[in-house]
């Protein structure tokens, strides 16, 4: 497979700190406000969109983590002994505006059961959808409201995300099948 790099240590921050300030002036600051991460790449990005609202604005802001494994409409598919990591939303989701993260958006899929699951914890305000890439392929009408990079990305090419926090780099990739 080839590899292309498409972003950059230095491209994924800034694109983050952008969205993390798009986030505050949509949201006209952080009241009500509670950050979301999808395991597993997006539980990274949200814990750092997080710390630079923190920083940015001196507060507090609830985080949480959610696994959406059984959620999906394809777990049964994908194996037969799923992997179920750790749902932690600490606090009420009732009147808040949930902002989730991931990684990559494609489908939607992954989005929809993350819907789904936010939806058991409670009914928030509003959801709102934050990722660093966008490779577009929709099957689902779910398009995100903070997009760090839009790759158009073909069927046989794949967009993976790096992250220092499980493999030791930042970076955004995109893979093309051998032809």
């Amino acid at each position: 497979m080839a590899m292309q790099t498409i972003m950059n240590a230095r491209d994924i921050d800034r694109s983050l700190h952008r969205i993390s300030l798009e986030i505050l002036e949509k949201n006209h600051g952080v009241d009500e406000l509670a950050i979301v991460g999808i395991h597993t790449g997006g539980v990274f990005l949200a814990e750092r969109i997080r710390r630079k609202i923190v920083d940015h604005e001196q507060v507090e802001l609830p985080l949480g983590h959610l696994d959406i494994t059984l959620y999906r409409d394809d777990w049964s598919l994908i194996s037969q002994n799923p992997i179920v990591r750790k749902t932690d939303i600490g606090f009420a989701v009732e009147n808040r505006r949930v902002v989730l993260v991931d990684d990559v958006i494609f489908t939607g899929r992954t989005i929809r059961a993350a819907m789904d699951a936010i939806m058991d914890f409670g009914r928030p305000l509003s959801i709102q959808l934050a990722v660093l890439a966008d490779r577009g392929g929709r099957e689902l009408p779910i398009q995100p409201d903070y997009v760090g990079l839009t790759v158009n990305a073909d069927d046989g090419e794949r967009v993976d995300v790096l992250l220092v926090e499980k493999d030791d780099r930042d970076e955004v990739v995109l893979l093309e099948a051998e032809k």
